[in-house]
């Protein structure tokens, strides 16, 4: 497992319930629909660009995979919660074969679901647009890795 320790007890439960109320404040204004990365890409093409170069988000769901056949279910579900987009929300992250648009961390884990975003041609109210450092303390935090040293991208865009 490396430098990655599983969590013991109720931790990722919390986690994911913290995500759950990200997303669910931005559903609130339409579907609550997952579209995927591709579809950020054609408007937001730098930002699309930069991610898949340089955020290790965009290849979160590899490191699932890898470690899958020594996790047990319940520990698989943990870890769904931050490397794929909408573990647990309709219309997310099922598995890497229903859906594997949706198995890396992509644009929708911060920024709500973006169908009606996409819909609209690109109405800034659809989507949270203003990301703070804490948005992504949800994933990651000192309780759910070991040896936790991450460098936010808000800024470099690439996040």
């Amino acid at each position: 497992m490396g430098v990655f320790r599983l969590l013991q007890g109720s931790c990722c439960a919390l986690c994911v319930a913290a995500l759950f109320v990200c997303w669910t404040q931005v559903a609130e204004a339409g579907s609550g629909r997952f579209v995927g990365n591709a579809a950020c890409a054609d408007c937001h093409e730098e930002e699309y660009a930069n991610y898949t170069e340089f955020s290790k988000k965009a290849h979160s769901g590899k490191s699932v995979q890898l470690m899958a056949a020594d996790l047990t279910a319940d520990e698989l579900k943990e870890c769904y919660a931050c490397h794929a987009t909408g573990y647990g929300q309709p219309g997310g992250f099922v598995s890497f074969e229903e859906t594997p648009e949706l198995g890396n961390a992509g644009c929708e884990v911060c920024h709500g679901p973006g169908y009606d975003h996409v819909e609209s041609g690109g109405d800034p109210e659809l989507i949270k647009g203003d990301i703070k450092v804490s948005d992504c303390e949800i994933c990651h935090n000192s309780e759910r890795v070991a040896a936790f040293d991450y460098k936010p991208l808000l800024f470099g865009g690439a996040h």
